[in-house]
């Protein structure tokens, strides 16, 4: 047993609360405020997962989400929690951990083997080994192996994680001696802080390194400024990490709640403070990825926090001051340490065993550190602790645009200032030990003396770089098995480039984001393509800092909130004249009115429409303002129709195309000044024709000659159809007797603004009526008075669907396919005669837009006495091959004519009519007779009355 439980230390931890757990099957205990690293440790488990690549055993390493080896499927209470890192885990009782990547578990994975292969699996083989036999061949074998943790299909994630969009005066990030002292100074400058830590507790370093503040213990120092915070209105956020900086001063935090109730918070604040500490490297020698291989700042967290001792026989391995107060505290504790100081001119240990001048070549043993081979002497132990000197970390810097300059002295690359609006502090910025970081914090707010320490500075550090002459594999990237030799051989094959060798090696791709492993492989192809540091560059830093949870940042659009319906302003109204509601087009509409069964209430508001007077409401229809000098010139390009020709005052039907031809959609466009236009886009496509006009304005018109605003939500639009139209707007006091087929007019009303366009989708005269949505029901009462005056009523959308029908208008989406072009419709002139360019245009005369094949659009008509036929019945010849020559697309039985209608898509259908072809539908074959689309009133003489 290597790690063990020392009897008076454990700040974190609570020992009279023991909690019991289970790892790969295996009954353990921990204690109370426990992470799953630290029980584990101290239960004297070395293994806690395998290798990605080669399945070499792996333990603890790293601090935090510096940790790039121990992750755990946790199975806890009913929920399943797949790649839970062991380090920033809390422990609970009753928890099932199973190591990830390895089968059975990963004490005895039988996938190790595959390190017996790592001569053939180098960098980048599989670029070279999967391209012969085709790929198809290994994808399944390699499918299965990739990937780490287990999806439990059944589990549920707990219910939506809650979204918060907030604001701020002060954001501080990190709660360490830099960020207490920023909080604090801003506080006292009268500032609102708030200070956000991915820690349970304030105190960041100081919680396993410790020290004075202003003559008293540090945690005095920490009280005091939570306490600061608090009563100047701010707020305090531990378990919470921000994951991501965003543009124009958005901030992405992740809050992990108690019992899985997390928090997505999305902030803004006028100023950001990163005080996010450091990273402590490791030190690179052959098998230095052995359990029992970990970092000074991990072992020293362990021991301070939560007191358990990593090993019984340790050696530390260093270049750099830091170290030695950390070795201190160990051998305090019972451990039997070394220091192996790389430097020739290192300080004393104070009674410590010490060898200056050390090289650490190579760690011996099979799944477990046995021994260290120093200066070509093998030395007895069962832990080695590594520090190769600290990289700040910039992570949040980079993500907001700030740029790094390389800093010999402390050998790292550090923030550049004045390159961005985050203010970074203490060893995030380069300013290392505890009296430099509180000057550093307390600085950004303040220019009175900082709070003081007389903690020893220890920030002396000598550069270590991986030796490429050391015998032995040197691991880089602990996750994906990326060694030093694998770097070598990607500047050898080219791939010199950070970004490049980052992809190539798959190194720094871990969950840690690169956070061992960046820094070497930079540090070793510079010294191989012989460039310095600052010359080779980094990777680009991206969101997210740390790993989320995606149902954390998938917020809540799920179910119903995936894609909410929208409604109608006058809802409220529609219930109360006994309306029921169906979706169309992603709009919650009135269907049918009255409780009488949908189809036959349908039918007969129908004819009521077509024998007097009908009134629907027409509000989705998209309402989008196209203003500008240059608004005729941009919807000519993006219509099939010109609609510069267009006086003010009408309105003109059209097209819009997709650059293949296709339609995407038909619509009405008003023309109520020489640069003022409505585009009255169908109900579910308004927000991507207004993208498509937005697309084509900033790709063709630029900024200024242009604006495109959507009013669809402001206004209430209600259509008066039927014979009885004029009378039933006369009887309501709106008159225009005078105004013409397709003609537009702005007038008052009762004091308050009303367009009227004269347009209709019904085939009988229509009116569409528009009011600010404060007005519209107002209008509704008045015109429902008015039409119950002629014996009319309103009518629903499916009323409104068989009055279309019947005129054979077609529902772009419905009466269309993914090929429908508009000379399939029938309308062929404007693609004939038009000389300018616009949206689409060479693609319908392309051989597909030219076939003589096309699916066209036609009506159909079945024997006197038949039922009507089913929508998406496939049309097939009388005699021949069976084959599909198009589908059923609307299907009716219509009150007024007293027959069934369809309409559908038919191959050379113009040429067919009259002519007599099949519907197959469920095994059934029917007759039926191919007609022009309108049924009915094909002169149009019903339009004028």
């Amino acid at each position: 047993m290597t790690g063990w439980r020392h009897d008076h230390l454990g700040t974190q931890i609570d020992r009279s609360k023991p909690v019991s757990f289970t790892f790969d099957g295996r009954a353990l205990r921990g204690l109370e405020g426990d992470t799953l690293a630290s029980a584990l440790t101290a239960a004297g488990v070395r293994i806690l997962g395998r290798s990605f690549k080669y399945h070499r055993p792996r333990g603890l390493w790293g601090l935090g989400a510096d940790e790039p080896n121990a992750l755990f499927d946790i199975k806890h209470n009913g929920k399943h929690m797949p790649n839970q890192r062991a380090t920033t885990t809390l422990l609970q009782d009753g928890m099932v951990l199973s190591s990830v990547n390895a089968k059975p578990n990963a004490a005895r994975d039988r996938f190790g083997l595959m390190d017996k292969l790592h001569r053939f699996l180098p960098a980048g083989f599989y670029y070279k080994t999967f391209m012969a036999f085709g790929w198809m061949r290994y994808e399944p074998m390699i499918r299965k192996m990739a990937g780490l943790g287990a999806i439990d299909k059944t589990y549920a994630p707990p219910a939506d994680v809650v979204s918060k969009n907030l604001a701020c005066d002060v954001l501080i990030v990190g709660a360490g001696p830099a960020g207490l002292a920023a909080a604090r100074a801003a506080t006292q400058a009268g500032r609102c802080v708030w200070l956000l830590d991915e820690g349970p507790a304030l105190g960041g370093s100081l919680q396993r390194r410790g020290g004075q503040i202003n003559d008293a213990p540090w945690q005095d120092f920490a009280a005091e400024t939570h306490e600061a915070v608090l009563a100047n209105g701010g707020k305090v956020f531990l378990n919470t990490t921000l994951w991501g900086v965003f543009d124009h001063g958005l901030y992405a935090a992740w809050l992990r709640g108690p019992d899985g109730k997390d928090e997505h918070l999305r902030i803004r604040a006028k100023d950001i403070v990163t005080a996010t500490g450091a990273i402590e490297r490791p030190l690179w020698f052959a098998n230095n990825d052995l359990p029992g291989v970990m970092s000074v700042e991990a072992a020293l967290a362990l021991l301070t926090q939560y007191g358990v001792v990593a090993g019984r026989k340790i050696v530390l391995a260093t270049a750099n001051d830091a170290s030695y107060g950390a070795a201190h505290t160990l051998a305090k504790a019972g451990a039997d340490i070394t220091i192996l100081d790389q430097r020739t001119k290192a300080p004393q240990a104070g009674g410590i065993p010490q060898i200056k001048g050390a090289v650490l070549s190579a760690a011996k043993g099979t799944k477990t550190v046995t021994a260290a081979i120093v200066n070509g002497r093998q030395i007895a132990c069962d832990t080695i602790l590594c520090s190769g000197g600290y990289t700040p970390t910039v992570h949040l810097w980079c993500q907001s645009g700030g740029k790094l300059d390389w800093n010999a002295g402390l050998d790292a690359l550090i923030p550049r200032s004045g390159t961005s609006a985050v203010k970074p502090a203490g060893a995030a910025a380069g300013q290392f030990g505890l009296q430099k970081a509180l000057t550093s914090g307390h600085a950004v707010f303040a220019n009175d003396p900082a709070p003081t320490t007389d903690a020893p500075e220890q920030t002396a550090q000598a550069p270590v770089r991986p030796d490429p002459n050391l015998p032995g594999r040197q691991w880089i990237d602990l996750q994906n098995d990326v060694t030093l030799k694998d770097v070598g051989l990607a500047a050898r094959e080219g791939f010199t480039s950070v970004e490049h060798l980052k992809r190539y090696t798959t190194l720094g791709m871990a969950n840690d984001q690169g956070r061992t492993s960046n820094f070497a492989g930079l540090a070793a192809m510079a010294a191989i393509t012989g460039k310095s540091i600052p010359d080779t560059g980094t990777t680009t830093y991206r969101p997210p800092f740390e790993p989320v949870p995606l149902r954390v940042i998938a917020g809540r659009r799920r179910g119903a909130l995936f894609n909410p319906l929208k409604r109608l302003p006058l809802e409220d109204f529609h219930c109360q004249n006994e309306a029921r509601f169906r979706e169309y087009g992603g709009w919650l509409r009135p269907s049918v009115y009255g409780s009488a069964p949908e189809i036959g209430t349908a039918q007969a508001e129908a004819l009521i429409a077509r024998t007097t007077a009908g009134v629907f409401d027409a509000s989705p229809l998209g309402k989008l303002e196209v203003l500008g000098p240059a608004a005729a010139e941009l919807l000519d390009f993006t219509g099939y129709m010109r609609m510069s020709t267009l006086k003010p005052g009408r309105a003109r039907y059209g097209f819009m195309l997709q650059e293949s031809g296709i339609i995407y959609d038909d619509g009405v466009v008003l023309r109520l000044a020489e640069d003022h236009f409505i585009v009255s886009a169908s109900s579910s496509h308004v927000d991507g024709v207004r993208l498509r006009l937005e697309d084509a304005r900033q790709d063709r018109i630029g900024h200024g000659r242009v604006v495109i605003n959507d009013v669809t939500q402001g206004l209430v639009t209600l259509t008066v159809t039927g014979p009885r139209a004029l009378d039933v707007l006369t009887h309501a006091g709106i008159e225009c007797p005078t105004l013409p087929q397709m003609g537009v007019i702005d007038v008052t009303h009762q004091g308050q603004p009303l367009r009227i366009a004269r347009v209709s989708f019904t085939g009988d005269r229509s009116f569409e009526l528009s009011v600010p949505a404060r007005h519209g029901a107002a209008l509704a009462n008045q015109l429902t008075q008015a039409v119950a005056a002629y014996e009319g009523q309103w009518i629903g959308l499916e009323a409104v669907m068989i009055l279309r029908a019947e005129k054979g208008y077609i529902l772009v989406g419905k009466d269309t396919d993914g090929n429908t072009m508009p000379h399939d419709l029938g309308w062929s002139g404007p693609m004939l005669k038009r000389q300018d360019e616009f949206l689409g245009k060479r693609a319908l005369f392309s051989s597909e837009g030219q076939s003589d094949a096309r699916r066209q659009f036609v009506g159909l008509q079945v024997p006197k006495g038949a039922p009507p036929l089913v929508v998406g019945s496939h049309l097939i010849p009388t005699t021949g091959e069976r084959r599909s020559l198009g589908f059923v697309t609307s299907s009716h039985d219509s009150p007024t004519l007293g027959r069934p209608i369809a309409l559908a898509m038919v191959e050379r259908g113009h040429r067919l009519y009259g002519t007599h072809i099949n519907a197959f539908n469920d095994g059934q074959v029917r007759p039926v007779t191919v007609a022009h689309a309108c049924a009915f009133d094909p002169k149009g003489e019903r339009l004028d009355g």
